[in-house]
């Protein structure tokens, strides 16, 4: 049976910054928590080459911000099934703790660009500058949701 967010999430130890990851074809998104683990910022939108360049970057970036753990966004199809994009993360995050030995746990990021979309447009946010800052923001929207999470085990 696969182990579930809060059973991986308990690898990450009580408190340090973390990283949100929302890992497309093209791109991977980005953000951060503070160590207190209260809010998720984005980072950075990294346009994707080869899995080793990626995830150098990835290192240099969590090395930079004192990173414990990885929260990456599992996108589930709506009725809870896992398609070729679900599997592209898992497959990511096998071949990551050889560049970047970090805990992962996965978080269901269903409809979570959408939200970011929508947010974005509400701000009236260009289309340019929505599609340079999209996966960015929905790596932290997916992050602040998994950090909500923690915080509500912890009570």
């Amino acid at each position: 049976m696969a182990e579930t967010f809060e059973q991986q999430a308990a690898a990450f130890g009580a408190a340090g910054a973390l990283f949100g990851l929302d890992i497309g074809e093209k791109t991977i998104g980005v953000a951060v928590c503070d160590p207190g683990r209260m809010v998720a910022t984005p980072v950075e939108t990294i346009r994707r080459k080869k899995f080793t360049s990626d995830a150098e970057r990835l290192k240099e970036l969590a090395e930079a911000r004192g990173v414990v753990g990885l929260v990456i966004g599992l996108p589930r199809n709506m009725d809870g099934t896992e398609g070729p994009s679900a599997q592209r993360a898992r497959a990511f995050a096998r071949n990551l703790p050889r560049i970047l030995p970090l805990p992962v746990a996965f978080w269901d990021e269903r409809l979570s660009t959408a939200a970011m979309e929508r947010d974005l447009i509400a701000l009236d946010t260009s289309r340019a500058k929505r599609a340079e800052k999209i996966d960015e923001a929905a790596a932290a929207f997916i992050l602040q949701g998994a950090i909500d999470r923690i915080r509500g085990l912890a009570k």
